[in-house]
């Protein structure tokens, strides 16, 4: 076994010798002769124009804050909500830590089942607020909660996002 073993790898490495190579090392050599890389000229450079800024007293200054024009309703707005009503248990959490995890239908009402993060159950129906970005519940369906959330913008207007809780499975 260890006699063909040495057998089979020395006419393995017998085929590796030799000076038939010469057409080869012939064809490296050359292959790389005629072939220059082609450089584009650098871009034509412009001269740059300066530009002169005028101060003119009328445009505002772009680092200060702007002031709210009370006409445009700047802070307050439409979409404010009643800061000053009384919270409910259920605006103590986010709206992405509560979970709808039932539905009841009472005296004509439908009642949504949520569970916090505190792992109780609450029972919440149209009109009842709830998350931290006061949260009007508008409608409430066998299969989800759909809400209306009033956010503050970074110039200080009121916006209304619709976001909802779909029952879970």
């Amino acid at each position: 076994m260890r006699l063909s073993l040495l057998v089979l790898v020395v006419v393995l490495l017998s085929g590796c010798g030799g000076a038939e190579y010469q057409d080869l090392r012939d064809f490296v050599k050359n292959s790389g002769a005629n072939m220059r890389g082609k450089i584009d000229p650098p871009p034509e450079v412009k001269q740059y124009e300066f530009f002169a800024y005028n101060n003119d007293a009328n445009l505002p200054n772009p680092f200060k804050p702007r002031k709210q024009d009370m006409r445009s309703g700047g802070g307050a707005g439409l979409n404010q909500p009643d800061l000053n009503r009384p919270k409910e248990a259920l605006e103590e959490f986010p709206l992405e830590s509560l979970k709808m995890v039932g539905y009841l239908y009472q005296n004509k009402v439908g009642w949504a089942v949520i569970r916090a993060t505190d792992n109780k159950l609450y029972r919440v129906k149209a009109g009842n607020y709830i998350g931290l970005n006061y949260g009007l519940i508008k409608e409430v369906t066998e299969t989800s909660v759909m809400i209306k959330e009033s956010v503050q913008d970074s110039s200080g207007d009121w916006t209304e996002r619709d976001s909802s809780l779909q029952l879970m499975e």
